[in-house]
């Protein structure tokens, strides 16, 4: 039996677990739901157990559990490789917009409709029957390279415990490169690899003028104006070509390759399109010289989320307001450091607020680093070679404009990424009616059978 007749023997019992898992509601941002998270973690320990992991732990944090797995290969000097995803989900609201319970999974037509059911518990549990099914068509014992799997239990409510969890375990994670599947393809006919997630920091800024409103009859005009300087300060924020002014803010950034650009450019995308989905925005933005796809996958940006300050209510109120405020934010790309680019921003305020006008800027901690691997890399190359057999067609690179905690993974455990994932954007992930394409779980668990023959040979 080869590897896709496997798959398709075992289907069902694949589907059942699933619904199975997708049962238990691990919602890790709402405290009420922590025994949930701990029961998914059960779960996924024993179906581990069942898939014939030697090793499985489920590993504690100060806040939600991860589970640990380990299959070693045959060959002791074999590559070895880990698989990260994660088992909590997101919250459910607004309930009202579901079609069936989000506990409840079912299926319609080729669609399995639950909480977690792309993001991630389906992407997760396909490498176990990949695994099963590539051993068997094999008729081997172990896998070709050994085989780890982190499966965190606090990715949607930002990952606080993962760093200090991967550096108190850095020797059992230890690997040669860290596939991730949390991530999504152009199409289901479209196949395509994400090659890298933008990072993200944050900022407040307030501006502080004088003590109290005054007359804008008496004053306006004479004394600074805190909402002017804040409009100037945040016009500022960006030139005429739409580049971002902050010093220094470019160092470092790694650009797009020729190559990369043609490949994003071969995916078949409607800019009219996009922009309806956009909000029916009316017109492209943002740094010229780039395309859309590139501007939101490839390029850092500055935005501003909001701002306020002085006379918002109903009717006319003539002042000069004592105060303003501001949040904004930055995506950051591949040789970006968020503190860095904090602390550019403050010496930008710093730089270019105006005599009479007191900045405070306040900078939370963390944000996320952005992460990247190379087109040309080992690991890429090996995995897409492992997609192109299951998909039986080429396999596009995308990149993915939002942020996660896979930086932390490569830097703490000194490997590389490949992302092998088979969501699509209409997933639903965090909204209402989330559903995963039951056909592409499968060809993703062939890609997962085919992915480890092709790293045993790649990475050696």
């Amino acid at each position: 039996m080869d590897v896709r007749e496997y798959i398709e023997a075992n289907a069902a019992d694949f589907f059942a677990d699933l619904k199975e898992w997708l049962s238990i509601p691990s919602i890790s941002g709402n405290p009420a739901h922590a025994v949930d998270v701990r029961r998914s973690a059960a779960w996924l320990s024993g179906h581990l157990r069942e898939t014939g992991f030697p090793t499985v732990e489920v590993w504690e944090t100060p806040g939600l559990p991860a589970v640990f797995a380990e299959w070693p290969a045959a060959d002791p000097g074999a590559p070895t490789v880990l698989v990260y995803g994660h088992h909590d989900v997101q919250p459910i609201e607004p309930i009202e917009e579901w079609v069936t319970d989000p506990f409840a999974p079912i299926e319609d037509g080729d669609r399995l409709i639950g909480r977690g059911s792309s993001d991630d518990k389906g992407q997760v549990l396909f490498h176990s029957l990949g695994l099963r099914a590539g051993i068997a068509a094999s008729a081997a014992t172990a896998p070709p390279v050994t085989i780890k799997m982190l499966v965190e239990g606090e990715e949607e409510s930002g990952s606080p415990n993962l760093p200090d969890l991967l550096r108190a375990h850095a020797d059992r994670l230890a690997c040669d490169v860290i596939v991730v599947s949390d991530t999504t393809m152009w199409l289901a006919d479209v196949p395509s690899m994400c090659t890298g997630m933008r990072g993200l920091t944050e900022a407040e800024l307030a501006l502080y003028g004088p003590d109290t409103d005054l007359h804008s009859g008496s004053f306006g005009g004479a004394v600074p104006n805190p909402l002017h300087a804040m409009a100037s300060l945040l016009a500022g924020l960006h030139d005429t070509d739409g580049r971002v002014t902050l010093p220094g803010f470019y160092d470092g950034v790694v650009p797009l390759s020729d190559e990369e650009r043609r490949l994003f450019a071969k995916l078949p995308f409607d800019e009219g399109e996009w922009l309806a989905t956009a909000g029916n925005s009316r017109a492209p933005h943002g740094e010229r010289g780039f395309t859309t796809l590139e501007r939101v996958w490839a390029r850092p940006t500055a935005e501003v989320n909001g701002m306020w300050g002085g006379h918002t209510g109903p009717g006319g109120k003539t002042i000069v307001p004592s105060e303003a405020h501001a949040k904004v934010s930055f995506r950051l790309v591949a040789g970006q450091d968020p503190a860095e680019v904090q602390r550019s921003f403050r010496a930008y305020v710093e730089a270019n607020t105006p005599p009479g006008i007191r900045a405070e800027v306040a900078l939370p901690s963390g944000g996320f680093r952005a992460c990247f691997s190379p087109i040309d890399s080992a690991g890429v190359r090996a995995a897409r070679r492992a997609m192109e057999r299951a998909f039986g067609t080429d396999v596009l690179f995308t990149r993915e404009g939002g942020s996660g905690p896979e930086a932390d993974l490569s830097e703490i455990l000194d490997a590389p990424l490949v992302f092998v994932a088979v969501g699509l954007d209409s997933d639903r992930i965090h909204a209402p009616n989330e559903k995963v394409e039951m056909p592409l779980l499968l060809k993703g668990a062939e890609a997962a059978a085919y992915m480890w023959d092709e790293f045993a040979t790649a990475l050696r």
